[in-house]
């Protein structure tokens, strides 16, 4: 058997270009700006989906009155279009690469 040695010397130590480093974490600046744009398209939604419920009237709960207001656009339209677009924009923060 023949003995393996290697032919390098400590003046060659260091002298290779050292690759660069990679970055540890996935995520960059733009994926947290797009996260953060996300999340305020969900508390949007959520606020807009937020108030009286079916029998409250002028803040008093009345079970012999019926609050058509829970069947506004707002509330059945809009603020569920608001959380889809905020969660579809999540996925495109947590998919977008650097």
């Amino acid at each position: 058997m023949s003995k393996k040695t290697n032919k390098f010397s400590a003046a060659d130590f260091g002298t290779d270009a050292e690759a660069p480093q990679e970055h540890p974490f996935y995520f960059g600046q733009q994926n947290f700006k797009w996260m953060l744009i996300g999340l305020a398209f969900i508390v949007v939604g959520f606020l807009l989906m937020m108030g009286a419920d079916a029998n409250t009237v002028d803040g008093k709960l009345d079970p012999d009155q019926w609050n058509d207001e829970i069947f506004s656009v707002r509330r059945i339209r809009i603020a569920p279009l608001f959380i889809v677009i905020g969660f579809a924009i999540e996925v495109y923060a947590i998919l977008k690469r650097k």
